[in-house]
């Protein structure tokens, strides 16, 4: 009984999070959710793949990527790791790789590069 009460109170907890969120809105929260566990995306990066790539509405993308829980500094260190793994960069050209084609902003894109190169 104990542990069907307290599995009970995390599914609570679970849904309780997503009260008043639309099946949209919720559908492109778990897409965030997923994306962001295989590799890593700007915020606005992320936007573009849920609106262009998987057609959710704009409030929809917008939702679950405010909502992802995201720490997008840490999403430009890792999309960092990711560049460096394929091929050598210097600092100025990730820095400038991360701003132009990744959509992460400069603070973002200096904070990824200088955690790579500690």
């Amino acid at each position: 009984m104990r542990r069907f009460l307290i599995a009970t109170g995390i599914l609570l907890l679970v849904c309780s999070c997503a009260l008043g969120a639309t099946i949209g809105e919720r559908n492109a929260l778990a897409s965030a959710k997923q994306y962001l566990s295989v590799m890593s995306f700007s915020y606005s990066g992320l936007m573009e793949q849920l609106e262009q790539f998987d057609e959710y509405s704009h409030a929809e993308a917008e939702y679950a990527v405010k909502n992802c829980g995201a720490d997008w500094k840490e999403q430009a260190a890792k999309k960092v790791k990711e560049y460096l793994n394929v091929m050598p960069m210097s600092r100025k050209g990730l820095i400038e790789q991360l701003i132009q084609f990744d959509g992460f902003t400069r603070e973002q894109a200096t904070y990824g590069v200088e955690q790579s190169y500690k």
